[in-house]
């Protein structure tokens, strides 16, 4: 019975993490989708929002998951600035 709670815990964990991967990543791509269209005091309230969730996080949750969260958020706001593969296709056809 201990193996199968160790087997438990550990998918547990891995479950975890795959959570916090699409977490950090949707509530990127949120935030810089939305940041891009608002106006200054939305775009505020966004910045303090997302960094807010940052600080509470990195008090609340354990290392691992605050880890898999600011690696998809990042990967989220590296993705949002790079341009996007039709705007180059139609700059080579003008």
């Amino acid at each position: 019975m201990n193996q199968f709670a160790e087997v438990l815990s550990i998918l547990g964990y891995i479950i975890r993490a795959l959570g916090f991967i699409v977490l950090g990543f949707g509530v990127g791509r949120f935030t810089m989708d939305a940041y891009k269209k608002a106006a200054w005091q939305v775009q505020v309230a966004l910045a303090l929002g997302f960094f807010g969730l940052l600080v509470g996080m990195t008090k609340y949750a354990s290392a691992g998951s605050m880890g898999m969260f600011a690696l998809a958020a990042g990967a989220a706001v590296l993705l949002s600035v790079m341009p996007k593969k039709e705007d180059k296709e139609e700059d080579k056809k003008e």
